[in-house]
């Protein structure tokens, strides 16, 4: 039987008095990439978030093998989750090697380390080509890859996802989410993504929950949300 990773259970999130969060439960399993969709302020990226201490939780619990845990950011590390948030950030004025460097100090040895490097090069060979290049002067596509290096390596049970192919072009966006299967393939990386892109996100998850207003709409396997009219709904269009 699989370990339920992570749990978040009736959270609620409040920004200046607007609920961003209405009750919402979500749960990972081992292994799985499950989807977060829906229109723009659903309150998708604010889950991820939530779960990594950068939302305070004005109700709810979060859950970590079943145990209850306090979100803070360095904590939700150390216990195996990584958050790669939107917008491609890497230190721009560092090399390639540098930026997996600086995201892999909590490993303490150094030999572990540089197996964390080797490894992380072998799921994106370009970036090993660009290994002394400053990451500054990277394409949008090779930035969002380092981006997804850099959550690799400290070596996550779960990793989280928001917007990873935003901005990217049609043939960037299919290597990214080539990309995001392989890592789940090779380690079996636990994988909680938010995505506007519906139909490439659809062909590699295995389950997703769908937010408007806050609130959690639906949710349910690949083929169940294809299939629902309510999908259908949130995303007039998306899927054609």
């Amino acid at each position: 039987m699989k370990d339920i990773l992570l749990q978040i259970k009736d959270v609620h999130v409040d920004y200046g008095g607007v609920r961003a969060l209405d009750g919402v439960s979500v749960a990972i399993d081992e292994g799985e990439i499950v989807a977060l969709m829906g229109p723009n302020g659903a309150g998708k990226s604010t889950i991820l978030k939530a779960i990594f201490g950068l939302a305070p939780l004005s109700h709810g619990s979060i859950f970590w093998h079943d145990q209850k845990v306090a979100p803070i950011s360095y904590e939700m590390v150390e216990r195996g989750i990584s958050f790669v948030p939107q917008g491609r950030r890497v230190f721009a004025n560092l090399t390639v090697l540098e930026n997996l460097e600086i995201a892999g100090v909590v490993v303490r040895d150094k030999d572990l380390l540089k197996e964390r490097i080797t490894e992380v090069f072998s799921i994106f060979p370009a970036l090993h080509d660009k290994r002394y290049t400053k990451s500054g002067l990277l394409s949008g596509g090779q930035q969002q890859m380092l981006a997804l290096a850099r959550g690799l390596m400290t070596d996550p049970k779960v990793l989280l996802l928001d917007e990873p192919s935003l901005g990217l072009a049609p043939k960037i966006v299919k290597e990214v989410f080539a990309n995001i299967k392989a890592i789940n393939d090779r380690h079996k990386t636990a994988i909680l993504i938010v995505e506007h892109n519906i139909k490439s996100l659809m062909e590699i998850v295995h389950r997703g929950y769908v937010l408007d207003k806050g609130k959690i709409i639906i949710h349910g396997s690949t083929h169940d949300l294809l299939t629902s009219e309510i999908l259908k709904k949130v995303f007039v269009g998306a899927l054609e």
